[in-house]
């Protein structure tokens, strides 16, 4: 699937993988003609349907109050910034709500990365251990941090990064839409350039490829790379659904 919109383009790709009974991921992306240039990507979590349930739920609310309200602010940055915010925040409500209605899906959850480019920047909220990366020029940059046991971890220094990469409970997120009354995005501003690359992924992929992997993949043929990561992925292993959303 392509968009164009001004001089940008995205393409994704979904994968349930060679492990998984059903594809948890979710995605969304602006149509062409859309003057908000929004993406989602969503990885659930819980069992039965939880998981799945979970992350088209998020991604459906908070796409749907960002593109309901966008229209009623000042285009600036606190007042976008303060959108996202408030789109996630309403994204965990209703998923935390329909979990309490069906005892089935009690615990379910999910990951959020939402970005919004507006006026060369990028807005990103985010949730949870799936990624945003920017390729700008030879420099593959990871934008967002993951919310993860591990990540902490790193981030004290108690492991190097490839004791991270390789660690038993890389997969423990110390944060997730949908599991508590409220929960808190981190929300991010960055430069979004003619030329730049943006990767939104599940950790389907991340978890199967390393960053150089990636980077390469993309660089080789950016319009192409979507489809190719998750082939990547899927001949690594693929014990994970897999998600990845190119914008150029």
């Amino acid at each position: 699937m392509s968009i164009i919109g001004g001089f940008m383009e995205a393409f994704a790709n979904s994968d349930i993988g060679k492990v998984r009974d059903m594809n948890q991921d979710s995605y969304y992306i602006s149509d062409k003609d859309d003057k908000i240039k929004l993406y989602i990507v969503a990885d659930g979590m819980g069992g039965y349907k939880g998981g799945e349930i979970a992350s088209k739920l998020a991604i459906e609310s908070s796409k749907n109050y960002i593109i309901n309200n966008f229209d009623q602010i000042k285009k600036e940055r606190d007042q976008i910034i303060e959108l996202i915010k408030n789109a996630i925040e309403y994204a965990n409500m209703v998923v935390y709500e329909k979990s309490k209605e069906v005892p089935e899906l009690v615990g379910m959850g999910t990951t959020i990365d939402v970005c919004l480019i507006y006026s060369n920047r990028i807005y990103i909220g985010h949730i949870g251990d799936s990624r945003v990366y920017r390729l700008r020029k030879d420099f593959f940059r990871k934008l967002t941090v993951d919310d993860s046991y591990v990540e902490q971890l790193l981030k004290e220094g108690n492991i190097t990064k490839e004791e991270a990469y390789n660690h038993p409970k890389k997969n423990m997120l110390t944060k997730a839409l949908g599991c508590t009354a409220f929960v808190e995005p981190t929300v991010l501003v960055k430069g979004f350039m003619k030329g730049d690359i943006l990767l939104m992924c599940t950790d389907g992929l991340t978890n199967m490829l390393k960053d150089d992997k990636i980077c390469e993949i993309i660089k080789q043929n950016s319009e192409q790379a979507s489809k190719e990561l998750v082939k990547k992925a899927n001949e690594q292993g693929g014990y994970d659904n897999i998600t990845a959303v190119i914008i150029l």
